[in-house]
């Protein structure tokens, strides 16, 4: 067995990272608590781990004192120089107590330590890896319902898509292929838990990455994001680069990239708008697909007070007010939206 344990503990730092010294203390510590569990002894007691053969020895300690009033606990002077006439008061003699049936006990007992040692070094870098990667996506497979969360296979973890990160009304049969977001990685007792999020403005910034090779090199930028989450999202875009189209380069071939971004978001629609410094183009920008006549800026309100076609009002406040509250969430202005007669009888 001796020889076994120093080969595991060599294994295991070699593949694990975990220090043999560390291994070796905590397997000390655990035999000490297996011998006066099985032995029922009140002895200060100390465990000792051959680290080149393994081989364990126990060792009851005593101080030296005057006048013994705990025999398992002292000895006298005069007995501790009849050992070794350099003893003096305080000081601690040991002498071995190893037992002889004491190594099948050790053995059961070195492997439970050195096998709790391998589970928590196995979620340490599960926890690392996860940790590095909070605010980036990752690919997993439904695996089952646990409530209302969803746990998702992730490969070497699991991660939990709780309600409140669910696409409304979406679907999460077992065995779909999901991107989530990392929201969050936290350190439990039973390994790191790592939360999902299907609704994270991240997930759609890391899709259009993705899919957008220009996003990923920097040449177009993504200035900001706003999302309903299942329902429609915008998306503002910008390039310094002249000779490069921003929204085609989202766009793709024949809408290929756009495409395969709704595919994944199940259908949520996207618009995707050129960002711009001028406030006035800005919001006039993203009020689409609208079309904005004139747009009125007020800094010190920050209102952006927007006129329209008659015919195009519906679709620029949009369906129960969304093009209009998602256009004032992304540019950061209230917007008010009148049509042109309307604008017109306000200024007479």
């Amino acid at each position: 067995m001796n020889g076994e344990l120093v080969t595991a503990l060599e294994q295991l730092e070699r593949e694990r990272g975990v220090p043999k010294e560390k291994l070796t203390e905590a397997i000390e510590a655990a035999l000490i608590s297996a011998y006066r569990r099985n032995f029922g002894t009140g002895q200060n007691v100390r465990v000792e781990v051959d680290p080149r053969t393994g081989a364990i020895r126990v060792f009851a300690r005593r101080q030296v004192v005057e006048k013994v009033t705990d025999p398992r606990q002292e000895v006298a002077v005069e007995e501790a120089r009849a050992i070794d006439p350099a003893y003096a008061i305080g000081d601690t003699v040991e002498h071995e107590v190893t037992p002889r049936e004491f190594g099948r006990i050790a053995a059961q007992t070195a492997k439970q330590v050195v096998l709790q040692k391998i589970r928590e070094a196995e979620r340490g870098l599960i926890y690392e890896e996860f940790a590095s990667r909070e605010g980036d996506i990752v690919t997993g497979i439904v695996h089952r319902h646990e409530y209302r969360n969803v746990m998702v296979d992730l490969g070497r973890a699991e991660g939990m898509l709780p309600p409140s990160e669910q696409i409304p009304g979406e679907v999460y049969r077992q065995g779909d292929r999901l991107k989530c977001y990392v929201l969050e990685v936290r350190k439990t007792t039973r390994g790191p838990q790592i939360i999902l999020s299907r609704t994270h403005p991240g997930l759609l910034k890391r899709l259009f990455e993705l899919e957008v090779p220009e996003i990923h090199d920097g040449i177009v930028e993504i200035k900001g994001i706003a999302r309903e989450p299942g329902s429609r999202s915008k998306v503002a875009v910008y390039t310094r680069d002249p000779d490069v189209d921003a929204i085609g380069a989202c766009v793709g071939p024949k809408g290929m990239r756009v495409q395969a971004i709704v595919n994944e978001l199940r259908g949520e629609k996207l618009d995707i708008i050129r960002w711009d410094v001028d406030p006035e183009i800005y919001v006039a920008n993203a009020l689409s697909p609208a079309r904005a006549i004139r747009v009125y800026c007020d800094e010190d309100t920050r209102v952006a007070r927007v006129i329209v076609p008659d015919f195009q009002l519906s679709l620029a406040i949009g369906r129960e007010g969304q093009n209009a509250r998602l256009a004032a969430k992304l540019t950061g202005w209230k917007v008010d939206i009148k049509g042109e007669t309307q604008a017109q009888g306000v200024s007479e």
